[in-house]
């Protein structure tokens, strides 16, 4: 089986990479901006009807969300109209596309976790680009699968775990806010969970994915220190006290039962990801 995965330096495709050499049966080609600029049809085009993968994965992705708001074009012509070129492109080639989404597509006004059919209600630039970019996926590719993410985190890129290490380490206090529900995801296991649906050919829909178990971004960033073994204060504050350009989802729990009943997997809680993630950090020094 071929894959194309495109945005593979990011975080998620990292991961991808790190697991294809074991995955055997499947094929794996590899890109990122150097090699396909997704943002270009005409290139995207001409790169999927030669290559003709059987999966596109989508990796790439503008998640600078507070820079978003004042980068509109930006984020939206990575996060929507490159995805519609793909998946454009893949119907054309007889691909099935795989399109990764978050959270921020919900207002975060609900008190039980998102099912996958809920209605979307994004708020602010990144969430509205990412909402455009799932409703792109699903008009243009008949066998898209959409796999909406939280808090998504690994050994490699840019992220909150890293972050909070970081910052630990320099100081010998954190606030960290305390009123925004969630539940983080190891990049990992959710590279995992995207070759499971792909193994198993799963029906085209909108899938949610995450660690189980759910928290604050205060009760992630006391698990991160405490793991570390990093001396470091970390006491809670509320949003308000920590304003930001763009809006965030108060409460973005993701129901991941149909994950759950598709794929027959199941799922790591989040404090388990999290020790394994830390472990390869202190490998890397």
């Amino acid at each position: 089986m071929k894959i194309l995965v495109t945005g593979s330096n990011g975080q998620l495709g990292t991961e991808l990479r790190l697991i294809s050499p074991r995955l055997a049966g499947f094929s794996f080609t590899f890109t990122d901006y150097e090699e396909l600029d997704i943002t270009d049809p005409d290139k995207v085009n001409s790169f999927i009807s030669e290559l003709k993968p059987d999966w596109i994965v989508n990796c790439a992705a503008y998640t600078a969300v507070d820079k978003a708001e004042q980068e509109p074009e930006k984020a939206m012509l990575l996060n929507a109209e490159a995805v519609a070129h793909l998946a454009k492109a893949a119907q054309k080639a007889g691909s099935r596309f795989v399109q990764i989404s978050t959270d921020y597509v919900f207002d975060g006004h609900n008190f039980r976790p998102y099912l996958s059919e809920d209605k979307v209600n994004p708020a602010g630039v990144y969430a509205r680009s990412k909402a455009q970019g799932e409703a792109e996926a699903s008009t243009h590719n008949s066998g898209s699968i959409i796999i909406r993410t939280s808090w998504l985190y690994s050994a490699y890129g840019n992220n909150f775990v890293k972050t909070i290490r970081r910052v630990g380490k320099e100081r010998g206090a954190l606030k960290v806010v305390a009123d925004q529900i969630g539940s983080p995801t190891w990049a990992a296991d959710l590279a995992e969970a995207i070759v499971n649906l792909i193994a198993i050919n799963a029906p085209s829909g909108i899938y949610h994915f995450t660690n189980e178990g759910i928290c604050s971004w205060f009760d992630f960033a006391k698990a991160i220190i405490e793991l570390s073994e990093i001396t470091c204060e970390v006491s809670p504050t509320d949003t308000a006290g920590y304003p930001l350009p763009a809006p965030r989802p108060f409460y973005s729990v993701l129901d991941k039962t149909k994950y759950v009943n598709v794929s027959g997997q199941t799922v790591p809680y989040w404090r388990e990801s999290l020790k394994k993630c830390i472990a390869l950090l202190n490998e890397q020094g």
